[in-house]
């Protein structure tokens, strides 16, 4: 049942996120641009990971998200931060 319950929760999210953007491409005129395009992508992220807690805590997995959050920004993070022993190219 847990398994279900998660499935539900990405699809939620991704569900709402989707709709967000049909509201503000409909509201705002200058939803409509390219520049707005590109910089979907880069606010969508925070914007989705809150809804996604969100959703989270509303069926009771706030703790498996929270921990799953954590999980994909240390993988982020670690893209950007040099390791130890690693050569450089020069």
């Amino acid at each position: 049942m847990d398994v279900v319950i998660i499935l539900v929760v990405f699809a939620l999210t991704g569900s709402t996120v989707m709709l967000l953007r049909k509201w503000m491409v409909a509201q705002f005129d200058w939803a409509k641009n390219d520049w707005f395009t590109y910089s979907y992508y880069w606010l969508v992220i925070p914007i989705y990971n809150m809804i996604l807690l969100g959703y989270g805590y509303i069926f009771g997995k706030f703790n498996f998200f929270w921990e799953f959050e954590k999980r994909t920004f240390n993988r982020i993070k670690g893209i950007f931060v040099k390791r130890k022993g690693a050569k450089q190219i020069a």
